[in-house]
């Protein structure tokens, strides 16, 4: 029985010594001066600080989801504009380059064409290199455009125009001098212009594909136009009026087509609404 209380006591005055040491200093080292401070905070205010600890870090957990909200906005803002400085940039590539060459090379063709009078062989063949430039750089540009993914709305828009203002400025010189009746000018460009107009009519209801027909019409088109350019004569000269008349029939027919083709698709886009009309009725 004497035992007891005296480990008891033993033990009571070791634990006032380690907690007086832990707190003096003196036995910076000792577990037991360590694990009694941390008894006695924990027996007095271990409920308070565990709600207080609770509320911390809910505040905390909010003032980070804060963060993080402002952290993800200010990610999806930068992302839209480096995507928005991407786009502008994308506008200059090779494809559309190319295309702003052949607009370039619009006014150039006509200077070429009508100087000294429009009838100097040298200064006509500057005008058929000018005008096979711009040819060549259509077949090319739609091609890079298509197989490395460089279509943009700049090259949409802008692509055609070229097309229609090289071979129209070519046309409307050589009727102007002279070299080409005017009947094949009207033909060749009311069948560009009103095919044009006829795809921006029926684009509600699809878009009209290019032909093989109308491939080989443009073709023909480019190599009778620059046969007229170059001041050829004898045989030459009563080719290229034969390589022009299957132009022209090319022009024509292709020009039907592409109006019956924009007849049916229009039908088509017409009785499909219908029926999605009616499906939602029902």
């Amino acid at each position: 029985m004497t035992g007891v209380p005296a480990a008891a006591a033993g033990g009571a005055s070791g634990a006032r010594r380690a907690a007086s040491g832990a707190a003096s200093g003196k036995v910076p080292g000792s577990a037991v001066g360590r694990t009694a401070a941390r008894s006695a905070e924990g027996g007095t205010s271990g409920t308070g600080h565990g709600a207080g600890g609770s509320g911390a870090a809910v505040g905390e957990g909010s003032d980070s989801a804060g963060v993080e909200a402002q952290g993800e906005d200010k990610g999806a803002r930068g992302g839209k504009l480096t995507a928005a400085a991407v786009n502008q940039a994308s506008v200059w590539n090779i494809a559309n380059l190319l295309t702003m060459l052949r607009l370039v090379l619009v006014p150039a063709f006509v200077a070429l064409m009508l100087a000294d009078g429009g009838y100097d062989p040298a200064w006509r063949a500057l005008a058929w290199a000018a005008f096979a430039i711009a040819m060549i750089t259509d077949i090319f540009d739609g091609h890079l455009a298509r197989t490395y993914n460089l279509v943009t709305d700049f090259g949409k828009i802008a692509d055609p125009i070229a097309d229609k203002a090289i071979m129209g400025a070519a046309l409307i010189c050589l009727s102007a001098l002279g070299d080409l009746p005017w009947w094949v000018t009207g033909v060749i460009l009311g069948r560009e212009l009103g095919i044009t107009l006829l795809r921006f009519v029926v684009i509600r209801y699809g878009v009209i594909p290019a032909s093989r027909g109308g491939k080989l019409k443009t073709l023909t088109q480019g190599v009778a136009v620059g046969m007229y350019v170059l001041a050829l004569t004898g045989w030459l000269a009563t080719l290229r009026w034969w390589v022009m008349a299957a132009a022209v029939v090319l022009t024509v027919v292709t020009g039907l087509d592409y109006v019956k083709q924009a007849i049916v698709l229009r039908r088509q886009g017409i009785a499909e609404r219908k029926a999605a009309l009616e499906e939602k009725e029902a």
